[in-house]
């Protein structure tokens, strides 16, 4: 049992405050996007290969820290996240070119990665009773955040056509408030230190037909999701809709999906939501790709509802049925995530730079809900109403 002297209250406060710097380094991006196409002359693709490290950068984070974390610690991983994201956010305000953006948002994404590592056996150690409420409440903060960063650049950027540099500055705020948290509190040991639990049997688990299938599966739930609202700018701006708006109404109704819908998700079997989302994200982004004007909003909408939950699920499955995967399972699953969108982002940006509009880059995002469907209909017929899990 973990008996150390802590504040399980400021230390969730803390995680929230951090997975707030991740999210809203994701409208960032979203925003810049245009700017530096317009301003800096890059291309998408240039785009691309410089907002790729955000992900990578995340995947190699979860990578390096997610099987050491509990021996080395989460403050310690928590004090390189808060010295990268102080370098990346820095670094952002002073970016001219591909190059600069590139280091820049390597810095922010590997800082990401290990807020990740080291706030979910955080969040799971501190509330050891109520683990899937708590790391769903953590969890609303991502889109949560994206949605803050949407309205402050619209309103920044949009309406006030202030200089983009301060809006980059804005993520200090949050950037110094976890830090003080952080530096201050004192931290519990990771749950499975103090159980006692050896690394053999997680290592074992992640080597599963059922955990590398579910990998494969997150390549592309993930894609679906970050990598479209990603490069929202770009895909809708021939579509007489305002890209930031959109971005903040599909944020905004996912994080009230994740804050409100637990007890109905807990209903359901985690492969027949994994279903239902992989069948309305087709339906959505579909429907984007052939909105205009209000239409656009109203297909915004079915898109937040078939990818709100698709992170959490996965998550929750893995959980679930491969729960001897534990802190490292996790770290794998997310860590894969990010990384399939650092492939997939210069991918769409060849297709825009090769003539094809945004809406029918859209129509090629469609596959990979088209896919999931296939396989996410094939997990249900094996696990069916089994498995029920909160997200």
């Amino acid at each position: 049992m973990n008996t150390a002297n802590f504040n399980e209250k400021k230390l969730f406060l803390m995680s929230c405050v951090a997975l707030i710097v991740t999210s809203i380094s994701f409208a960032l991006r979203a925003s810049l996007e245009p700017i530096f196409m317009n301003d800096y002359g890059l291309s998408a693709t240039d785009i691309g290969y410089a907002f790729g490290p955000a992900f990578y950068g995340f995947t190699i984070a979860m990578v390096i820290f997610g099987p050491i974390v509990d021996s080395w610690g989460m403050k310690k991983v928590l004090y390189i996240a808060w010295i990268l994201h102080l370098i990346g956010i820095t670094l952002t305000i002073f970016a001219t070119d591909m190059w600069s953006l590139f280091f820049a948002t390597l810095a922010i994404g590997i800082g990401n990665g290990a807020i990740e590592a080291a706030c979910n056996p955080l969040v799971a150690t501190i509330y050891p009773n109520n683990k899937t409420t708590m790391l769903n409440k953590f969890h609303i903060w991502f889109p949560g955040g994206i949605f803050i960063g949407s309205v402050i650049s619209y309103f920044m950027l949009d309406l006030s056509g202030l200089d983009w540099r301060l809006f980059v500055g804005i993520l200090y705020i949050p950037l110094f408030g976890y830090g003080y948290l952080m530096f201050k509190e004192t931290f519990p040991q990771t749950e499975r230190i103090t159980s006692g639990v050896t690394n053999a049997g997680m290592w074992k688990a992640v080597a599963k037909p059922l955990f590398l299938f579910m990998g494969f599966c997150m390549l592309l739930t993930a894609s679906t999701e970050l990598a479209t609202t990603q490069r929202i700018s770009s895909l809708l701006k021939e579509a007489h809709a305002v890209p930031m708006l959109v971005l903040a109404l599909t944020t905004g109704l996912m994080a009230i999906g994740r804050g409100f819908a637990g007890p109905i998700v807990h209903k359901l079997s985690t492969s027949g939501m994994l279903l239902f989302s992989a069948i309305v994200s087709f339906i959505g982004i579909i429907w984007l790709s052939y909105s205009d004007g209000v239409t656009v909003y109203l297909a915004a909408v079915v898109f937040a509802v078939g990818v709100c939950f698709f992170w959490p699920t996965m998550l929750g499955f893995v959980s679930e049925e491969i729960p001897e995967s534990g802190a490292l399972g996790l770290s794998i699953i997310g860590g894969l995530g990010m990384f399939s969108v650092s492939i997939v982002l210069p991918i769409m940006g060849v297709f825009m730079d090769t003539g094809s509009a945004g809406t029918e880059t859209l129509r090629y995002m469609a596959i990979l809900p088209a896919i999931l469907i296939l396989l996410f209909g094939f997990l249900y017929s094996k696990f069916g109403k089994k498995s029920k899990v909160a997200v």
